[in-house]
Formats: C-alpha cells, structure tokens, sequence
C-alpha cells in the first residue's frame, strides 16, 4: 500500500465524527457555562476559556477523552490562592501539581480545570500554563490559513503514540501536543516532518518566528538546560522556551529509527498501538508506588526501574528491557537477562593499606586495576534469588522512592 492511502485511511479512523465531536463540545460548553455562573456568582475576578486539543480541533477519536478547561485569573490574585479560589467553583479531585488543578469525569469524559493567571504578554507568565491561551490561538490561527493541517496533526499524534513517544511526561521524555503541532505547522505536513526527523544528523534548531537573529544567537540565549534536547524549537508565542525540552535523546533515537523504517516499507501497523510481548522477556516484575497518580507516580516508576536496571545489571547480562506504566500506581518492568558466572566488586584505593587488607581477607581472587584493588567473585545467583536480596538490601531505598511493592 502506498503512503498516501495508508494516510488517507489513518485519517478517516482517527478523526472523531461530527456526531461525537458535536456531543463532546455539548458537554464541554455546559461545564464552562456553570463554571462561568459559579465564578460571577462568587465575584470571582477571572473567565474561562476552551484550550487544548479540542479548542484546536486537533482531538483523536478515542474510547476516552481528556479536556482541558483554562480559568483566567485576574493578576491581583497571589499563584498560592487561585488553586484555592478555584476549589471553591468546580467539584472535583484536586490534583497537585505546580499549581494544583481538577479532574472532573463525566462517562468517558474527564475535564482537567486548570488555574492561570491572565496575562497580556507571554513575558508576564508566572507559570508555563499562563501561556495556553497563546498557544491555542497560535495553533488555530494557522490552521485557519491552512485547513489540511488539522488533518496532519492528527496523523503525527496517532504516529507518535503508536511508537511511545506522544506525551512529555517525565516517564514518556516524547513530544507533547503542542510541540507536535508546531513541528507540522512548521513542515507543512506530517510527511515532511517525519522526512526531516529520519534526516537529522545534529541538533535541529527552529524559530519559525525569528526570535532570534540565528542558530548561535539561540544557543548562546537560551540557558544550558533548554538546548539539552535533540530538538530546539522555540515557542512562538514565547522566545525564552523551547517548546520540546522534555524531548530525550533515547526517545528521539527511537523514533528516529521508526521513521527511517516506515519511510523504508510503509504499513498501517506503524500507527497501531505496540503492545508489549511478554515471551521475549525471562524476568517480569509489577511495581507499585504510593504516589499521586499520573505523571508523579509515573517518573517515581520511571526512576526505580532505572534504578534495578542498574543493580540487575550487576549480577546479570541485560539483553533487552521495557516499561509499561498504567496511568495509575502501577509499573510491570520487563527484562531479559542472562546469569553472569562471575562479577567484579570493587574495593579501596591500594594506598588505603587498612581496608585493602581487609578486603583481601574477604576475597580470594583479588588483582590491581588503576591503583585500586578489585576481586573476581563467582555467583549462582538465580532472578527469585536476585529479587529477595534487591529487597532485603534496599528497603530503605525503596521506602524513600515512595515504592511500596515489588513482586
């Protein structure tokens, strides 16, 4: 099947309907209308406006939908009280986050109710949320020059899901929906970004809005922890960000490598959702954590799967490896490893003359590397057997991730 068509059929399965798209704007408009009525009643200085996906219409079709719902606080008002103020107009659960918003689920619907502060230039923004006005404005505006985009979007979405790198959450390090939707409009297509990915060699720079006079006027600018990513792009709406900075280079790399081999032999498949296949992994373990669940539960579960890796690595060859968050409080980190029959421990400096005698009297086969001493040790070390231990051994650490179950 040739590209084109396998786009073309994307786009008839993803884009919502016009009943479904009616029926979520329905529901949408009636919980803005009764959150505008709650803040007038109460005398509340702010207004509420539509953003995100839907706003742009740049919404999948899904079996659940999230809806992001801005209430604009007047700038009188302290960023420690308009969580508060907000808790006083909506009924639902409060989710904590830089500034603490609202989840609200109707069905297979949950509105999100986000707390910002109303500003008239980006540079007054206290939090990143301030600038959503702008972004839905820019994304919107440049759709109504170029209509086909909305469609390209929505295929770049569905690409970067189906491979895992939608989302810039700090379990997911891929690109958000904005970044995604600037990255179209700035290639004119989904086609032609993917091209572009598959053809970068270095660092891609972009500033569609000439912020800045050039690349090295760019990297000299934006501080050291924004130019991390493999893609700068600054936002248009404000030139101090880069727009994909929670980009990472092992995401990028992946998905490069996806794009090089759709590009090579294009398939539907390349936009179905990858499910994790459990036979080509030995060891399958499920995590579980205590914290807010989301994006905070998700990087704690991140972080300790990081974490085993790293100690497993120390008794096992790791051949593959994988993650699967829920969206929850739960992880299952999947591993394939192979028993090494032998590991090095490390031991003191050889001018430490106390401890490299102790150590010696600890290990048998011990040998000199760079002025430190080490010691071949053999293990039988079985994956129930490395479990028990990891656990005895790091209880507390496990504790102080906020990690409550491990099996």
């Amino acid at each position: 099947m040739k590209i084109k068509e396998i786009l073309k059929k994307q786009i008839e399965k993803i884009k919502p309907d016009e009943k479904g798209f009616k029926d979520l704007e329905k529901k949408t408009n009636e919980l803005i209308d009764k959150l505008g009525k709650e803040i007038k009643k109460r005398k509340i200085k702010a207004d509420v406006f539509l953003g995100g996906s839907l706003a742009k219409k740049t919404i999948l079709r899904k079996d659940n939908y999230d809806i992001d719902i801005f209430v604009r606080f007047d700038k009188k008002y302290k960023d420690d009280e308009i969580s508060d103020l907000l808790a006083r107009v909506v009924k639902g659960t409060r989710i904590h986050g830089s500034r603490d918003y609202f989840q609200v689920k109707q069905g297979k619907i949950t509105f999100e109710v986000i707390p910002v502060i109303k500003i008239l230039k980006a540079k007054e923004a206290r939090n990143v949320t301030d600038l959503s006005y702008f972004h839905v404005s820019y994304v919107k505006n440049n759709i109504k020059k170029n209509p086909r985009l909305a469609n390209e979007i929505l295929l770049a979405k569905l690409f970067c899901y189906a491979n895992n790198a939608y989302g810039a959450e700090s379990y997911i390090k891929g690109f958000s929906g904005y970044a995604l939707e600037l990255l179209i409009i700035y290639y004119k297509g989904f086609l032609n970004f993917i091209k572009a990915i598959n053809k970068a060699k270095e660092q891609i720079i972009l500033d569609p809005e000439k912020h800045y006079k050039n690349r090295q006027e760019i990297l000299l600018q934006l501080n050291e922890a924004k130019l991390a990513s493999p893609i700068v792009f600054v936002d248009p709406t404000f030139k101090e960000r880069n727009t994909l900075a929670a980009l990472s280079k092992e995401t990028f790399e992946k998905f490069k490598i996806i794009c090089k081999n759709f590009l090579k032999k294009p398939s539907t498949a390349f936009f179905e959702e990858k499910r994790i296949d459990r036979k080509n992994y030995n060891l399958i373990l499920e995590v579980r954590t205590n914290k807010q669940e989301g994006d905070i539960a998700g990087s704690k579960l991140k972080k300790f799967f990081g974490f085993l890796d790293f100690e497993l690595g120390k008794y096992f060859e790791v051949d593959g490896k994988d993650f699967e968050y829920d969206g929850k409080k739960k992880a299952n980190l999947y591993f394939k490893i192979k028993a090494k029959k032998e590991i090095i421990l490390t031991g003191p400096p050889i001018n430490d003359v106390e401890n490299v005698l102790s150590f010696r009297k600890k290990h048998k086969n011990v040998f000199i590397k760079n002025s430190r001493v080490y010691a071949k040790e053999k293990i039988n070390l079985t994956a129930s057997g490395f479990v028990n231990k990891f656990k005895k051994d790091n209880k507390k650490r496990m504790k102080e991730m906020g990690i409550i179950s491990l099996k």
